[in-house]
């Protein structure tokens, strides 16, 4: 965690250049569909999800329809993304909690997104970033705690909770939401955990683990 200022910027920057949308890999048209779908990925693939999920509003295409849907239905329209039982629970449970305390829509605050059936910080946050646009947000991903270990913008650990933390404190704070799109980005295409392209990736001039380890590949 010895990034200068400058360094943290230039990361930004190039990250920018390589993914310019910098955006959510899953597809939603409301703010509730985002939500479910983030719980829908746990344990699974954006990819998956956003072929799941079309049929599941289709059938169910309101939050009074979610609310109302039996839970057993649910579970078989989700049934590939894993865990679904309590993902169809917390998905019906979540919109019954929507309608009776919300008003029907997503809420705005870390607390009271917390409060709703199988969301945790890392949903919370997205919500937070991609639907309210609140500065300072970080998703800590899976991909984005390893690549910025290795980055060195943080110590290494992998406590979502401590990256984000972590993070918060270096990160331009109009940056940090659309930087982590970018990190999970970045993870698919180049840093990849198994195999990173080290050789083709131009973060290198800034990246803690490849001045320390050349060519050799991340652990």
């Amino acid at each position: 965690m010895n990034k200068s200022q400058s360094d943290i910027r230039a990361i930004v920057e190039e990250l920018k250049v390589l993914y310019p949308d910098g955006i959510c890999s899953l597809e939603y048209r409301k703010d509730y569909e985002l939500l479910f779908s983030v719980r829908l990925a746990a344990q699974c693939t954006d990819e998956r999800v956003n072929k799941v999920t079309p049929a599941l509003y289709s059938r169910f295409p309101t939050l009074e329809a979610l609310a109302n849907a039996d839970i057993s239905e649910v579970e078989e329209y989700i049934h590939s993304t894993g865990f679904f039982r309590a993902k169809a629970k917390d998905i019906v449970l979540a919109s019954q909690m929507l309608l009776r305390d919300y008003g029907g829509k997503v809420p705005d605050t870390m607390e009271e997104l917390l409060k709703l059936p199988g969301v945790g910080r890392k949903t919370a946050n997205l919500i937070l970033g991609d639907v309210y646009h609140t500065p300072g947000v970080v998703v800590a991903d899976t991909h984005c705690i390893r690549i910025t270990g290795l980055l060195g913008l943080t110590d290494g650990t992998k406590d979502p909770a401590k990256v984000e933390q972590q993070l918060r404190k270096v990160l331009p704070p109009e940056e940090s939401n659309d930087f982590c799109h970018r990190m999970v980005l970045h993870g698919r295409a180049v840093c990849i955990a198994r195999r990173p392209q080290c050789q083709s990736c131009t973060l290198r001039p800034w990246c803690d683990y490849f001045v320390k380890n050349g060519e050799k590949s991340a652990r």
